[in-house]
């Protein structure tokens, strides 16, 4: 009998972390203030920064805003590549 598997059926696709797009941009508009969004990307340094702006002077919820935007307005893969994979940590 002829096998009709294909040659790469035992061979996955190279695993890689889920996008947080999505969820990193709701959080930076909505809790910008907390640096909320930055915790959950890994950015804790920089997520007690924008906690300590946000109740100092309340520019953190700008920049929440800001960078909410910027996270859902580029494409899955440049978030992943700038975000996720370059570990940028502002804008």
């Amino acid at each position: 009998m002829e096998n009709t598997k294909p040659e790469a059926w035992n061979n996955p696709p190279s695993v890689r972390q889920e996008n947080k797009k999505i969820v990193s941009g709701i959080f930076a508009i909505l809790l910008g203030t907390l640096g909320i969004h930055k915790f959950y990307l890994g950015y804790t340094k920089e997520g007690v920064i924008q906690l300590v702006l946000g109740c100092m002077c309340g520019i953190g919820g700008l920049i929440g805003l800001i960078e909410g935007i910027i996270y859902l307005t580029k494409t899955d893969e440049e978030f992943y590549q700038t975000y996720q994979v370059g570990q940028k940590p502002w804008f």
